[in-house]
C-alpha cells in the first residue's frame, strides 16, 4: 500500500535524493565566488545586483534542507494548502516538497519563479520526472512580474530568492492572501543585514503577520497573516 505521504513514494522520493546529494556540492562549487565576493566587497558594489548576480549563481542549487523540506510539506497539508506562491525556485527542491503537498491535500497550484533559464529548464524537468507538472506552473523572468498574476487566495508562500526583493515580492503577493496564510522565508541567519528590514516588518505587529525566527538550517522566518484589522 502507497504511503499517504508522496514524499515516501517513488518516483518522487528517489528524485529528492538525488538532488539533495547533488547540492552538497554547493560547498565546493561556491569557493569559486569568494574571488568575486571579495572584489565586490572592496569596490562596494550592490550584493544582489552586482555580485550575486543570477549568472554567478547558476550552478549554485542554494536549496532548503531536507528538514525545511519537511516542514514546508507538513505546513502545506496541516492548513489544507492549495495554492502556493514561491519566490526563487532554483533547481526545484522546495517546489517538489510544495507540490507534493498540494497533490496530497486533493490538487491545486504551486506557482514558482525562477529567472535563470538553465535552473528554469531543470527545475521544470525535475517536476515532471516527479510525476507533478500537473499541480505547478514554474514561470521563468522577474518575479515582480511573474507573480503579477496568481491564483486567489493564496494559503502558503514561500520567499527564497535574491535577500533584497524580498519585501517587494511580499507586498505583492499580500493583499492575495487568505487568513491564516503562511509566509516563510529562507536564509534569515545568512544575511542578517539584508534581512533586517524583513523580519522587522513581519516581527513588528503592524502589518496584519505574527512572526518568528525558526533556528532550522540558516533561519528560517515563519509567519502566519491574520489580515489587516
Amino acid at each position: 500500500m502507497p504511503n499517504p505521504s508522496s514524499l515516501r513514494n517513488e518516483p518522487l522520493k528517489g528524485v529528492l535524493e538525488r538532488l539533495h546529494a547533488a547540492a552538497r556540492g554547493d560547498r565546493f562549487r561556491g569557493l569559486k565566488l569568494a574571488p568575486r565576493l571579495a572584489l565586490g566587497f572592496l569596490a562596494r558594489r550592490n550584493l544582489w545586483r552586482e555580485v550575486l548576480t543570477p549568472e554567478a549563481m547558476k550552478e549554485l542549487y542554494i536549496p532548503v534542507s531536507p528538514e525545511q523540506g519537511q516542514l514546508l510539506y507538513l505546513t502545506a497539508r496541516a492548513i489544507g494548502a492549495r495554492r502556493i506562491v514561491e519566490f526563487g525556485t532554483s533547481f526545484g527542491i522546495s517546489t517538489l516538497y510544495l507540490a507534493a503537498a498540494v497533490h496530497d491535500n486533493g490538487g491545486g497550484l504551486v506557482v514558482g519563479s525562477e529567472i535563470e533559464p538553465g535552473k528554469h529548464a531543470r527545475a521544470v524537468a525535475h517536476l515532471e520526472e516527479a510525476g507533478l507538472t500537473e499541480v505547478t506552473d514554474v514561470r521563468l523572468g522577474d518575479a515582480l512580474e511573474t507573480l503579477r498574476e496568481l491564483p486567489e487566495p493564496i494559503d502558503l508562500v514561500l520567499l527564497d530568492g535574491w535577500k533584497d526583493l524580498y519585501l517587494p515580492v511580499l507586498e505583492l503577493v499580500t493583499p492575495r492572501l487568505r487568513p491564516g496564510a503562511v509566509v516563510l522565508a529562507d536564509n534569515i541567519f545568512t544575511f542578517r543585514k539584508s534581512l533586517r528590514p524583513y523580519v522587522n516588518h513581519m516581527q513588528s505587529g503592524e502589518h496584519g503577520f505574527v512572526s518568528t525566527t525558526l533556528h532550522l538550517a540558516d533561519g528560517f522566518e515563519y509567519s502566519v497573516y491574520l489580515g489587516k484589522g
